[in-house]
């Protein structure tokens, strides 16, 4: 149904993934790697921290997924999608007319969205959520007080369901006209922002296949979605990837947006984090670009040379 004739960019140039098979925003990048028709290369990364080949390349940073191209770093499936459609804009998952709205939807998928999906899927786990899952996890959702958290889910699990039920419903309506994706034949990033959503829950909640069953248009979406494919993976050794990194030169623009908020400027030293619970260590560089969207770190050290970090703005915190 849908056939792809696959990139083979120049080694210099090739997308290079840093992320481990169960991650769900690890599995939104993937599927836009099928619309695109990508090939790609696949550094596996641990679960869990300490994950000291991805932080020698990020400088702390340790959420995944992450995305390399020769020496440049782009932290978030944010960054990871804006650059995607900039390297390879054809075909195009940013639709021309809706791309502000579909912007603005995304902050809600992967923001409140996916938090409750999280919610629910490690509360209905309960007690047979692995312990060191259940530590790391549940602090970044949670907080500190992450056990009473992780009980509390358990227990609203009638509630949380609910909560869920509801945006299910509208996107089973949105597809309810027979059409293929969200926003008509061809398949948009917001599918893929949507879908990892739904991908999460029937592959780690038990009772996941049969309650997404109730959306019959749903459920026709979904199977569009994963005869997309994931482009073409091969897999790469992650100090593989940081002598690449270390063999190039970062490619980033330099410059800062006028009337910049925070007054930054280039070469001014910054840390920046998510602005998020989770106790996460903060990503110490020089300003290399800056505009309302992305943030670049310049930062050099003797394991992976000069490379440039980019960020979000949304949903960071620079100091």
């Amino acid at each position: 149904m849908f056939e792809k004739e696959y990139k083979l960019p120049d080694p210099t140039s090739e997308v290079i993934f840093h992320a481990f098979p169960q991650s769900p925003v690890a599995e939104k990048v993937r599927v836009t790697f099928g619309i695109k028709g990508l090939a790609w290369r696949s550094v596996e990364v641990p679960r869990l921290p300490p994950k000291p080949m991805l932080t020698t390349l990020t400088g702390g940073y340790r959420r995944t997924p992450v995305m390399q191209i020769g020496a440049d770093i782009y932290c978030d499936s944010q960054c990871i999608i804006r650059e995607l459609e900039r390297r390879y804009p054809s075909p195009g998952f940013m639709s021309t007319t809706e791309q502000g709205l579909m912007w603005c939807l995304s902050r809600w998928t992967d923001g409140t969205l996916f938090d409750l999906t999280v919610r629910h899927v490690l509360g209905a786990a309960g007690d047979s959520l692995d312990k060191d899952i259940a530590a790391d996890r549940g602090r970044l959702y949670f907080g500190e007080d992450w056990a009473t958290g992780l009980k509390h889910a358990n227990a609203d699990l009638p509630h949380l369901m609910s909560q869920m039920r509801a945006p299910l419903s509208w996107l089973n309506a949105q597809l309810s006209d027979g059409r293929l994706f969200l926003l008509g034949s061809q398949p948009t990033a917001i599918d893929a922002q949507f879908y990892h959503i739904v991908w999460f829950l029937r592959c780690r909640w038990a009772d996941g296949p049969s309650f997404l069953s109730e959306f019959e248009d749903l459920v026709r979406w979904e199977g569009n979605i994963r005869e997309l494919g994931h482009g073409a993976p091969s897999e790469m050794d992650p100090q593989d990837a940081i002598t690449r990194a270390k063999e190039l030169e970062p490619t980033a623009m330099t410059g800062v947006a006028a009337d910049d908020p925070q007054r930054l400027s280039v070469g001014q030293s910054v840390t920046i984090q998510p602005d998020v619970n989770g106790g996460e260590k903060p990503v110490s560089g020089k300003i290399r670009y800056a505009d309302a969207e992305t943030v670049v770190l310049e930062r050099f050290s003797e394991d992976v040379g000069a490379v440039c970090v980019h960020f979000p703005r949304f949903g960071y915190r620079i100091a």
